[in-house]
Order: C-alpha cells, then sequence, then structure tokens
C-alpha cells in the first residue's frame, strides 16, 4: 500500500473540508445533522429507558428528557469520557451530512448525481445505523446491545456487549472516515473547478 499516496489523498480531503465550511448548505446539513445525531446518541445511550420514560412523564417531562440530551451534546452534566465518543461521533456524522447536501446541490444538473448522491445517502444511513447500534454508556456497559444478547446469551450476554459494541462503533468509525476522505476529495476538485470556470467566464466577458 502507498502510504504517502494515502497521506496526500486525505489532505486534499482535508482541505475538501475546509473549502466546504465556505459555503451555508454544508452548515446547514452540518449543525442539523450533529444535534439530531448527537441527541440520539444521548437518548439511546441507556438502551431504550429514556424512551419508555419519555412515554410515563408526559409532553413536560418529555421535553424536558430531550432538552437534557439536546444540551448533553456539549457536555451539559456528562462526564467526559462520556461526552467525547458522543461529541466525536456526532462531528464525524454531521461532517459527512454537510458534505452529501453540499455535493447533492452542487451536482444536481449532473447526469450521474442522482446515482452518486444516492450511495452517499445509503452509506451515511448505514454508518448512522451501525453507531446508534453500537453507541451507549461506556462506564455502565449499556447499548442497544444489551437486551438482544441477554436474551440469546442469559448468562454471559452482558460480558459480550461492551465488546461487540466497541468493534461496531470502531466499524462505523472507520467507515465514516473513509467516506469523508472520498466526499472531501470530490468537494475539493468540484468547487477548485467552479472558481475556475467562474474565472474563466470572467475573462472571456472582459476579453
Amino acid at each position: 500500500m502507498n502510504w504517502r499516496k494515502w497521506l496526500d489523498e486525505f489532505v486534499l480531503a482535508g482541505k475538501g473540508i475546509l473549502l466546504a465550511m465556505r459555503e451555508k448548505r454544508f452548515w446547514i446539513g452540518f449543525i442539523i445533522a450533529f444535534l439530531f445525531f448527537g441527541t440520539l446518541i444521548n437518548l439511546l445511550a441507556g438502551g431504550f429507558s429514556k424512551f419508555q420514560l419519555m412515554g410515563a412523564v408526559g409532553f413536560a417531562g418529555s421535553m424536558k428528557i430531550i432538552l437534557d440530551a439536546i444540551l448533553g451534546v456539549f457536555g451539559y452534566k456528562m462526564i467526559i469520557t462520556e461526552w467525547l465518543p458522543v461529541f466525536f461521533l456526532a462531528l464525524l456524522q454531521g461532517i459527512l451530512i454537510g458534505l452529501i447536501v453540499l455535493l447533492w446541490h452542487k451536482k444536481r444538473v449532473s447526469k450521474n448525481s442522482e446515482n452518486s448522491n444516492s450511495a452517499n445517502v445509503e452509506k451515511a444511513g448505514i454508518i448512522t445505523g451501525l453507531i446508534a447500534l453500537g453507541a451507549g454508556c461506556p462506564t455502565c456497559g449499556t447499548t442497544l446491545l444489551t437486551p438482544l444478547l441477554g436474551a440469546l446469551f442469559s448468562t454471559g450476554g452482558m460480558a459480550m456487549v461492551g465488546v461487540i459494541s466497541g468493534f461496531i462503533t470502531a466499524l462505523a468509525i472507520i467507515i465514516a472516515i473513509l467516506s469523508l476522505k472520498r466526499l472531501g476529495e470530490e468537494t475539493y476538485v468540484i468547487i477548485i473547478n467552479e472558481k475556475y470556470m467562474r474565472k474563466k467566464e470572467e475573462r472571456e466577458k472582459s476579453a
């Protein structure tokens, strides 16, 4: 494997992400995805217990639970060891969705844009599912896998939860990083090409 080539590609992807950050549409997708996904991870930190609690405390109590989950994305009432994974996963997903939204806009007139964008959305959905399945409380070892493994393995299910959920979360992060690499490179090429074409048109008009 050519590590220098991979490093150059990641650098190029980073430049693409920085260029995307200058675009309003990127931030629209990023903010919505970051808040939604971070809130969802916090709500799922104890399996489905918070959703069950929301069904029992009524509308006002449910809004309080959701508000605490939103504030938890920024570390409010969170232990740092529990907050950092949530923040990092939400950040990755936010950047990924932000890039997809931006590319969707910039490529909507392209012949292959529909297939390409559909593939990007599908991949983002897979990453979301993997992270949500493996997400949970690092200190208490609870995830969405807890009830499933508890039912299948009554004695060893809890011991397996941390290992399996950690593997799924790591897999989701790897897929997300590789997706960001590809989308970042694509964004860089499109934005640079747009600038080149814009300057070319300006030169032709002034000639």
